[in-house]
């Protein structure tokens, strides 16, 4: 007990300077416009090619959240974090990988020939009933989403709100530990907090972002809409479908992997989640 006690303060006087160091360094600044792939190959020649799913945003979460980034919100980090995640896939797995990722729109039927679509910033999405028909049939029919990079109660109702009119039959459930999507490759034990760097920098150290309500600029009052949740929509063979980090952003660990002053435990964790997904979503 003693020694979980010096390392529980010798982290926190870690956290603190590191968030005083990334501002200093300029980290919080506005993020700049990714660029983001948005080649589709006619017929697929790899086994699996990391696809971006592309969304119209929701202009009433991005008004009443002042969320006016200069971009569409679907392109979050996809210059660097794709790009990383697919070298840390190439290393960590024997999978026939492209090796540059695709963004995708469900109005493209080419997604039928794609397990897996990887989707940021949920909070900010709209579908139209086709789009979201047809994302109800992708997933019916075997494919996988991960959803990443959304916060706070505000973005979690605007999320249930759409995937409501994709599944209006299927609740979404908590996933247990010991649930196979985190065992399939890699046996993930330990479950942490992952953080954007910004929110790490803003925040004084804090792991959690945007605990905000309707309106903006409103803290949380409830600290368990501050905590991580790992959650999914299932098929009837109980096979997950949707899974939804909230409270997570894997996709700015994936990026800032090799920045020193990003913990290598968020990275870590992050990198063994992402493999283990997209390996559930090929073998599921």
């Amino acid at each position: 007990m003693k020694h979980r006690i010096v390392a529980l303060w010798s982290m926190l006087f870690i956290l603190f300077p590191v968030s005083n160091a990334l501002a200093q360094q300029g980290i919080c600044v506005a993020p700049q416009r990714p660029v983001c792939p948005l080649i589709v190959d006619a017929v697929p020649r790899y086994e699996f090619t990391f696809s971006r799913l592309i969304f119209a945003d929701n202009p009433l979460a991005v008004h009443e959240l002042g969320d006016y980034v200069g971009f569409p919100h679907w392109q979050a980090d996809c210059s660097d974090s794709d790009p990383h995640f697919i070298s840390a896939l190439k290393r960590m797995t024997r999978i026939n990988l492209k090796g540059q990722s695709q963004s995708i729109s469900l109005m493209d039927s080419a997604i039928f020939d794609y397990p897996a679509l990887y989707m940021v910033e949920a909070g900010f999405a709209a579908f139209s009933d086709f789009e979201s028909l047809r994302l109800r049939e992708y997933l019916l029919r075997g494919g996988f989403l991960l959803v990443d990079d959304f916060h706070g109660s505000y973005q979690w109702e605007k999320f249930a709100e759409w995937m409501g009119k994709v599944f209006p039959d299927r609740e979404i459930v908590d996933i247990p530990k010991e649930h196979e999507v985190f065992h399939v490759h890699f046996d993930i034990d330990r479950f942490v907090q992952i953080p954007g760097l910004r929110a790490l920098c803003l925040n004084n150290g804090a792991t959690w972002e945007k605990p905000m309500t309707k309106g903006g600029g409103v803290i949380e009052s409830n600290t368990s809409r501050q905590q991580p949740a790992w959650r999914a929509i299932l098929d009837d063979e109980d096979r997950v479908m949707v899974m939804i980090n909230w409270n997570v952003d894997l996709g700015d660990a994936w990026e800032h992997a090799d920045m020193e002053e990003y913990a290598s435990e968020y990275t870590s964790t992050a990198y063994r989640l992402g493999v283990n997904y997209m390996i559930y979503s090929m073998t599921h």
